[in-house]
């Protein structure tokens, strides 16, 4: 990432700093890269300071893309450099720390979109530069997440580092241990790592630095005196930046590679079982910008996991050649939308070329070949083909928003009707029952006869709507702004959920709005309130309401037979509007308060749960976490906290609970005597004195799941991965029936499955379960089923048993562990 106000900043305090630093070990080398920033003839630049510095090292965090462009337009530097590359021994002189192919932040996608920006990224850099050898990962940004662990030992590296010196805008890792730890993956992995020292303080005046960025005095004298026999500091240069050698004569570099393999104390290597909450980031949540971003690439990566799963069914009962060209385009699009510089810059770029443009562009690529994938662009006729990508059977009502008729009749594939009606629209929904990772056939007439359906809900005599399905009974006050005033859970003895002690309201929104000097919420007028629609398989209400001055609706949809209950915000602002802590009268880059850190001023979503104690727990990528926050907040950079929500977070006292799911990556909010919520909107200037305004409606979807028990117990990571792969529904002129695979434990999930020539791979994370062996179960014959890593290395031919044209295969997985499943020429009879 290039930020150019700090660039000469940042030079001339390292020429202040050389009369300070030691002869001690350090990490030089480059940052960036085609997207990010790599100017024309940097290649030369880079292999001319390495000639003319014969003991210099440099460790490389380029964009595997660059290089396409750099063997056109500097073919002589490439070929200089690609020699010098050529030795990958612990002598070398270059080591590539980070092959991702978007240089993701890995933190805000999904686990299988961290492996792809890996194994993408690896294979562009080895067609490049065949001897690569992947050792050591490494970043300039805080572009770590806690399941790394597992993933880089499963694709062949042996060390990493958890230090981002001299770029911690982003964030940080929290300062622990001294020379090396033994980082513990939250699957019981373990990798030798570099971390952020317990003595590696955050530099003062500065909102950038750590104290290893330069290697001064103080630095060094402190992790001496912390037993640290070997310090090493480290930056990763801006590819750009004309400095050469970043402590000229004081240092001695060196690759990671070497360092933690040769040089590195071996002998007192602490294990630490890090915690995603011990990765200390933050972005400017709330940010339509980053709003918008984080829903595009959702959406994308959600559509992209089920379009490839969709076709690797196809390619096996079909025979469909395996679409990989098309596969390729969009998971290349996808990891490039993921790069940290969208999240942390995105208005830096040209007009029309704003890392902003830069994602819609990339996510409608990915999103168009998935839809192609898919069929969702064509018409319907009478048999509709229901499609689930998750391993487990389901039973779900599914929407038909093309309908046209009046009267439908819908019948499975043994001719049994299926419950369907009309909503107020003339859409169709039905009830549809589909088998694990599979499809079924439903056959749609108009024979059937219109209905008249009794209400679920009704207005109350004082105003209040109530409404009633097989799982709740929730009662909407309009008084109050359209708040839920009572939701009545059936399932766990007529327990109410909502705190109806507690000041804030159930799904109020709430903000400051820094250009009145007045908190806002939407509890401070009337809405209206109706029922869009009232049918056997789900009530909708709608809720107009105001907040400060701007329209808002909100739809909340409840649906017989399901435990989750479905939500939707539209805001449509009225002007340009200040929402969040006050901020400052000038912006200064190296102040540690600013106001997009503060969430507890920024417009938030609230849900106060009656529960006495309570817990979070939240995922990550292959990850959950137990929170140790006693609060959410902090306003200052040198107080970050972790509050970031992927795709879901839980609040419980042990018996009950709610989990919250959003539509995008953002932060969540909670604390003693403060309930679970989400940041929807923060407008104001924030990082590089940018100014983050509002440009449209704010759009939000999100969900609420009342529970019994812990997260686990409750199956919520299962709920979250059927809320983002629904139930898919496609025109079909056959009407069979058909399910590639299953898994007898529940809390087992497939987040892939594709194929490689005639190989079935399956990928399986086990979210909550124990560790005991269970079954996974291929319709089809396969002459063996391999165990494997993620760089293909065989670690185990596994048994399996075949009968009735079934592949049976046990195997037992750690607790968030992923397995990687090859099924060799697997073949399904017709």
């Amino acid at each position: 990432m290039r930020h150019t106000f700090t660039g000469l900043t940042v030079l001339l305090t390292v020429v202040a700093g050389h009369s300070f630093a030691q002869q001690q070990y350090f990490i030089d080398g480059y940052h960036g890269g085609r997207y990010g920033h790599y100017p024309a003839g940097y290649t030369g630049y880079i292999v001319e300071q390495l000639q003319a510095n014969p003991d210099w090292k440099i460790n490389l965090e380029i964009e595997p893309e660059t290089w396409d462009v750099v063997r056109v337009e500097e073919p002589a530097a490439y070929a200089s450099l690609k020699k010098i590359f050529a030795d990958q021994s612990a002598a070398g002189r270059i080591e590539y720390v980070n092959p991702g192919y978007g240089q993701s932040y890995l933190y805000t996608g999904s686990g299988e979109s961290m492996i792809r920006q890996f194994t993408y990224g690896m294979q562009k850099i080895r067609a490049h530069f065949p001897e690569t050898v992947l050792t050591t990962y490494s970043s300039e940004e805080p572009c770590f997440t806690s399941a790394l662990p597992q993933v880089l030992r499963s694709l062949g590296f042996k060390y990493a580092s958890l230090k981002n010196p001299n770029t911690c805008w982003g964030g940080y890792t929290r300062a622990f241990g001294g020379e090396l730890v033994q980082w513990l993956g939250p699957d019981g992995s373990s990798l030798r790592t570099v971390p952020r020292y317990g003595s590696e303080a955050l530099l003062e005046r500065s909102t950038w630095q750590t104290t290893a960025w330069n290697n001064n005095t103080d630095y060094i004298r402190s992790a001496v005196a912390a037993g640290i026999q070997h310090p090493v500091g480290m930056c990763l240069q801006d590819a750009g930046w004309r400095v050469g050698p970043w402590l000229k004569q004081h240092a001695r570099y060196e690759t990671w590679r070497n360092y933690i393999g040769h040089v590195a104390d071996t002998t007192k290597i602490t294990p630490w079982k890090l915690s995603q909450e011990d990765i200390q980031v933050s972005l400017v949540w709330g940010s339509q910008a980053l709003q918008r971003i984080a829903q595009q690439v959702r959406r994308a990566e959600n559509k992209l996991a089920a379009a490839e799963k969709y076709a690797a069914i196809n390619t096996i009962r079909q025979h469909s050649p395996w679409p990989q060209i098309s596969l390729d385009t969009a998971w290349k699009a996808l990891l490039l939308a993921q790069h940290h510089d969208c999240w942390i810059v995105p208005y830096n770029g040209q007009k029309g070329d704003t890392w902003i443009d830069k994602v819609k562009n990339w996510t409608d690529v990915t999103l168009a070949v998935s839809d192609s994938m898919l069929l969702q662009q064509q018409a319907t006729g009478d048999l509709i083909r229901v499609v689930n990508t998750t391993a487990h059977v389901r039973e779900e009502w599914v929407h038909l928003s093309h309908y046209g008729g009046h009267a439908p009749e819908v019948k499975d594939p043994n001719g049994k009707p299926a419950k369907a009606c009309l909503r107020q629209d003339g859409s169709l929904v039905f009830k549809a029952t589909v088998p694990a990772m599979g499809y079924t056939v439903y056959r749609i007439s108009e024979t059937g006869k219109p209905a008249t359906f009794p209400a679920h809900g009704k207005r109350l005599p004082d105003g209040r709507y109530r409404i009633e399905t097989d799982k709740y009974l929730m009662v909407i006050d309009p008084a109050k702004g359209g708040v839920i005033s009572s939701l009545i859970d059936r399932a766990a003895g007529n327990r109410e959920l909502v705190d109806t002690k507690h000041r804030r309201g159930f799904n109020e929104l709430r903000g400051y709005f820094y250009n009145e000097s007045a908190w806002h919420s939407s509890m401070d007028t009337i809405a209206t309130v109706r029922l869009k629609e009232d049918n056997p398989a789900e009530v909708v209400a709608e809720i107009k309401g105001y907040i400060s001055g701007h329209p808002f609706t909100q739809l909340i949809t409840l649906t017989n037979g399901a435990a989750g209950i479905d939500m939707q915000l539209k805001i449509d602002w009225q002007g340009a509007p200040g929402i969040g802590a006050p901020p400052a009268v000038h912006y200064r880059a190296e102040d540690y308060h600013k106001a997009f850190y503060n969430d507890s001023f920024k417009l938030q979503v609230l849900l106060p749960v009656n529960l006495a104690q309570q817990r979070i727990s939240k995922d990550a990528p292959y990850d959950v976490t137990e929170s140790r926050l006693s609060n959410t907040f902090f306003n200052t950079w040198d107080s970050i906290k972790n509050n970031v929500l992927l795709h879901w977070a839980d609040v419980t006292d042990g018996k009950t609970g709610l989990a919250l799911f959003t539509d995008h990556t953002t932060s969540y909010v909670h604390g003693e005597n403060y309930p679970l919520g989400f940041t929807v909107q923060f407008t104001g200037t924030a990082l590089w004195g940018r100014n983050y305004t509002v440009s449209g409606p704010t759009e939000v979807h999100y969900a609420i799941l009342p529970h019994s028990g812990a997260w686990d117990a409750a199956g919520v990571s299962a709920a979250a991965t059927r809320w983002c792969e629904p139930l898919l529904t496609m025109p079909t002129i056959t009407q069979d029936v058909f399910s590639l695979l299953t898994v007898t434990d529940k809390n087992w999930e497939v987040p892939a499955l594709l194929m490689d020539g005639n190989d079935l791979l399956i990928r399986i994370y086990n979210a909550a379960g124990d560790e005991e062996e269970h079954t996974l179960s291929v319709t089809g014959t396969a002459e063996a089923a391999l165990l494997e890593q993620l760089n293909g290395q065989l670690i185990a031919t596994l048994p399996s048993t075949q009968t009735k044209g079934k592949t049976a295969i046990r195997l037992a997985i750690p607790r968030f562990g992923i397995r990687t499943i090859r099924l060799k020429n697997l073949n399904v009879h017709q």
